[in-house]
């Protein structure tokens, strides 16, 4: 059975459907005018011959073409786009399908980043009371490597809110190069969870390696279509509205493999698009449509997601603000947006604006997280780990995330009020009421034992300091003691023969 990932039953919609009339029209006519600029030459030619108006752009510095495209084109695409998509796994039992209709939010980790930060801690005695000790933390700021890579996939893969893992670290280790990241990034993170796993290429030359990886692992061609191990995300638009050549080119040959993939794009408010939300929502839902567009010329039925990263822009230095709440607001009203086309929807949230962990860190992810998750985004870029605007990771916070989304998923089950639970509550309070205590006590053991009350937070400390990071450092190094599910020794043999450039210092069959 697949994951079953959690059920928003009333999802939060602050868009009416008059207005979702409004921003798809809108869209529309962005998409004609302007249109968007390309610097894609075969997908400048996919338009053309279907009828789009593409006008090339002289005196550029790139080969440069204007494409508006009309709304025909945008119908038919979004007719053939399949409604329904499978994210599938090594463990078939941690597939996701994800319905567009249907808000239901699988959890899933991201994004690549460059800094991954290791957390120590140092005991220092107070200055008016020598008797007085506390551990204080200390972060160290280094780059990510391929260890630390299957390190992360490894803990995730033992998280029981984490449904899915997107990379988390860009390595940069001295032996991988643009030639061999691909397929190592891959290896690394698939080799260490049974769960989809999800990446963006950084190399379009070694998407066949990537992919026959991928056949060897599930066992052949046919096979990963039927579970498809392995997907991507490209952000072919770079706002505003231009087609990025490499970008563009991977999403092609993607659809032609019929890979599932993620139709993305990331402007921000008050640079790359207008301030407004009214505007931003235009323009992201008109650069969405475009590569939705484009996908389904390329390969009519091809799977993709609609893709929404949307963030506003601070007011001081005109960098990403993730923790700002218009931030969310745009993420909310892009899951409506996709839910409106009934595609599912790779949407974000908890990104926050701190580097370390911290008070301003937690308040910024979890208002994003609960507000984002309650508006029913199928596929959910989650927060686990991440700071300082998707550029560090830190292993210990993805425990304490897992812990904060056990309690939003406990919060958003259904309520328990029927006839059978009203008869035997008012059964309880009359034999209660009947006890020389009145106390309920009796009661709460077994519906511990049922999971139907929430457990005490698990980094607790002592209630009177902060030991969260400390507990969620221990319990990182108990979840890497546990044992995860490695691909086979017979399959991992062919890949190291089969395919080029992965790293003989991952093949834990040779230690």
């Amino acid at each position: 059975m697949p994951r079953e990932g959690t059920l928003i039953t009333n999802p939060y919609e602050r868009v009416s459907k008059e207005q979702l009339e409004q921003i798809h029209q809108s869209s529309l006519d962005v998409l004609m005018d302007p249109g968007l600029f390309c610097f894609n030459k075969e997908a400048a030619d996919i338009f053309s011959s279907n009828g789009a108006e593409v006008t090339f752009v002289s005196g550029g510095e790139h080969p440069t073409w204007s494409i508006k495209i009309p709304e025909n084109l945008v119908s038919k695409a979004l007719d053939s786009a399949p409604k329904t998509v499978k994210l599938g796994a090594r463990n078939e039992d941690n597939s996701l399908i994800m319905h567009g209709d249907e808000p239901r939010v699988f959890f899933v980790t991201g994004s690549e980043t460059n800094v991954w930060l290791d957390v120590d801690f140092q005991t220092y005695v107070k200055k008016s009371g020598s008797s007085t000790e506390a551990k204080v933390p200390e972060f160290h700021a280094r780059r990510g490597m391929v260890e630390d890579l299957a390190k992360a996939a490894h803990v995730c893969e033992h998280l029981e809110t984490v449904d899915a893992f997107i990379r988390t670290v860009n390595i940069q280790d001295d032996d991988i190069t643009d030639d061999n990241k691909d397929v190592n990034k891959f290896f690394a993170s698939v080799n260490n969870t049974t769960k989809h796993f999800m990446m963006g290429l950084t190399n379009l030359e070694q998407l066949d390696n990537v992919v026959n990886m991928a056949k060897l692992i599930v066992g052949s061609e046919e096979k990963l279509k039927e579970n498809p191990i392995i997907s991507f995300i490209t952000c072919l638009v770079k706002s505003p509205l231009q087609f990025v050549n490499d970008t563009t080119q991977t999403m092609i040959e993607l659809c032609r493999r019929e890979l599932p993939v993620v139709v993305s794009s990331s402007p921000q408010a008050g640079t790359t698009a207008p301030v407004k939300e009214m505007g931003i929502l235009a323009q992201i839902n008109a650069e969405v449509l475009a590569g939705i567009t484009l996908s389904q010329l390329v390969n009519p039925g091809a799977p993709i997601i609609y893709g929404s990263v949307p963030v506003r822009a601070r007011l001081d230095d005109l960098s990403d603000s993730y923790g700002a709440p218009e931030t969310s607001q745009y993420n909310v009203d892009c899951a409506q947006l996709a839910r409106f086309y009934k595609l599912p929807c790779y949407g974000s949230s908890g990104v926050c604006d701190a580097k370390v962990p911290g008070t301003q860190s937690s308040v910024e992810r979890l208002f994003s997280n609960i507000l984002v998750t309650l508006s029913g985004p199928q596929y959910l870029h989650l927060t686990y780990g991440l700071f300082d605007c998707n550029s560090t990771f830190c292993l210990p916070q993805t425990v304490l995330d897992d812990a904060h989304f056990q309690m939003l998923k406990f919060f958003l089950r259904d309520p328990q009020i029927n006839q059978d639970e009203t008869d035997t509550v008012l059964k309880q309070i009359r034999e209660v009421m009947n006890t020389e205590q009145k106390l309920y006590i009796r009661s709460i053991r077994p519906m511990l034992k049922s999971g139907q009350i929430t457990q005490p937070y698990p980094f607790e400390g002592d209630r009177e300091s902060d030991q969260a990071l400390e507990l969620a450092c221990d319990k990182v190094n108990e979840l890497l003691s546990q044992p995860v599910e490695h691909i086979d020794e017979a399959t991992t043999k062919k890949i190291f023969e089969q395919i080029p450039g992965v790293l003989p210092r991952l093949n834990v069959y040779n230690k």
